[in-house]
């Protein structure tokens, strides 16, 4: 038996949370072939991991990379992490099924978020996976099914509920995309057009899903005053009655009357699981968020639809009202720290000399209030402007991480430098998340958590949560989805400042048994696949 490559001498962490072990570990084709002593068998290619860890590739719970690798295929900003693959349609957005509206709409209103180049000219998740298929790209890829892009394919686009109607045809897309592979449906419950649906609406759409096997409900949750217990609550409620999974996306508390309340938050997923219902979170290791602009305008102002949005705020009396809500704080909260408010991302080239500055500094500059200036760049850069948020506390953002029920999840996309985001400063998530994670919370943090919980976190939890048969784990037969790293040096580079940097000690990724990263460079080679549901 001659293998493709023998990775020789590791310290293996298999992805179970158990001890790790020494062996050489040997790839045939796609998969895992072989774990033991290797040293006397033939291989056209050896790798030397002596002093490093082999660990399963780190699976990406929460990222938004649904069709950046249309324009960067090598998804570098992850590959470098050592993440090899990316679960995507998070936060209510996937780039399908356009339903009754078109790629065109769907494109214009969810791709001021799912960013690409290229034209949307697809209808289902099928066709979205084809286009990635043809293209070619580094990372596997997950679908998820989003309420945003539900409401949209059915015309639900107001500040309403879903007539029945609307919500049956919802129900039949939803099931449409389980079928041909997504693995869940998404919420984003504080965003337009999914925060204008009820609690009833999502435990009907969850439903519409509950009976295929391994599917499960992930939300983004509804954001409002004084609801960072009753936001959970609500998650746990649909899974009761939905009878569903239910995957929590980025755990956090981000108004600071609540800082260090942390214990309060788990304790209602603790108190769900003991009650039956199968609860988890994702969590990423910063103190910042990354968000759109339209996250401090009030929702009621963002229905129907972009061109519906802009115009609304040309109303002087709308506008008014709008910037009132928006100091006091949205839907009655506190009022917005502008100065945390950091321009990350920008759509034209006339306002690209914004990135960097606050909320605060831009209002100064145009001499007008913080609230103002925010609208004036959503309707500049049609709604199509982020910014990095500081709103967290460290000691939340440990807790979070070291509980038994969390797993990693960036909220960032896979992209290049020198590609689709060149010129703009995106949160360092995008760069950073799981060599931050190995280098600050494993070895210099140690008792955040153990090397091997991490790895657990990273790469066997979510490998559960989605119902991955042969990946996330090292064994025989799992597919070669590999991260090969130097426990002492891994460490995050990327930075709010300079965030678009490679992170150091992660010499080697191996994504369906290619090389994605070899010797500390990306190999330019497109293993990846759309991964299925149950397949």
């Amino acid at each position: 038996m001659v293998f493709d490559v023998v990775i020789c001498g590791a310290d293996i962490v298999d992805g179970n949370g158990g001890h790790r072990l020494r062996a050489d570990l040997g790839i045939i084709g796609d998969h895992i072939e072989a774990v033991g002593v290797l040293n006397q068998v033939e291989a056209v290619r050896r790798v030397d991991a002596d002093g490093h860890i082999v660990a399963p590739g780190f699976i990406d719970m929460h990222s938004h990379s649904d069709v950046s690798m249309l324009d960067d295929p090598g998804g570098e900003s992850k590959a470098y992490q050592g993440v090899t693959t990316e679960v995507t349609g998070n936060c209510s957005y996937s780039p399908f099924p356009t339903g009754r509206a078109s790629p065109k709409i769907l494109q214009q209103t969810l791709g001021r978020t799912l960013r690409s180049r290229e034209k949307w000219n697809w209808t289902t998740l099928d066709g979205w996976a084809e286009a990635l298929s043809s293209n070619g790209t580094s990372l596997n890829i997950v679908p998820q099914v989003g309420n945003g892009a539900l409401r949209i394919a059915v015309g639900a686009v107001e500040d309403r509920p879903a007539t029945s109607d609307e919500l049956s045809y919802m129900q039949q897309l939803a099931a449409e995309a389980v079928e041909q592979g997504a693995f869940s449906v998404s919420t984003g419950l504080s965003l337009s057009p999914s925060g204008y649906a009820t609690t009833d609406e999502v435990v009907a759409l969850c439903k519409a899903i509950s009976s295929y096997r391994g599917a499960f409900y992930v939300t983004h949750a509804r954001v409002l005053p004084g609801w960072h217990v009753k936001m959970i609550e609500e998650a746990v409620e649909i899974g009761r009655r939905a009878e569903i999974p239910v995957q929590f996306s980025h755990m956090a508390i981000i108004d600071h009357r609540y800082h260090g309340q942390g214990e309060e938050l788990v304790e209602v997923i603790e108190r769900a699981r003991e009650q039956g219902v199968d609860i988890t979170y994702d969590v990423y290791p910063y103190t910042a968020a990354g968000a759109g602009l339209n996250q401090l305008v009030p929702l009621w102002a963002q229905e129907g639809g972009l061109q519906t949005y802009m115009a609304c705020l040309q109303d002087p009396e709308t506008r008014r009202r709008v910037r009132d809500e928006m100091v006091q704080g949205r839907a009655g909260g506190i009022p917005p720290q502008w100065e945390n408010w950091i321009i990350s991302q920008i759509a034209s080239e006339i306002n690209n000399g914004l990135v960097g500055c606050s909320l605060i500094q831009i209002a100064e500059d145009r001499s007008v209030d913080p609230a103002e200036a925010t609208l004036q760049l959503i309707e500049e850069e049609e709604d199509a402007v982020s910014a990095v948020v500081h709103n967290r506390e460290e000691s939340d953002v440990r807790f979070f991480l070291g509980h038994p029920q969390a797993m990693i999840g960036s909220d960032g996309t896979a992209v290049s430098p020198d590609g689709l985001y060149a010129s703009e400063q995106p949160h360092p998530r995008f760069y950073g998340t799981y060599p931050r994670i190995l280098g600050r919370y494993v070895r210099e943090e140690p008792s955040v958590m153990t090397l091997e919980t991490a790895i657990f976190k990273m790469t066997g939890f979510p490998a559960q949560r989605l119902g991955l048969p042969d990946r996330g784990r090292i064994a025989e037969g799992y597919k070669a989805d590999l991260v090969i790293f130097d426990p002492e040096t891994v460490i995050d580079n990327a930075t709010f400042d300079v965030p678009q940097q490679y992170p150091n000690g992660i010499p080697h990724v191996f994504v369906n048994g290619e090389a994605i990263i070899s010797d500390g460079q990306h190999t330019g080679a497109r293993p990846g696949r759309v991964l299925r549901r149950g397949s």
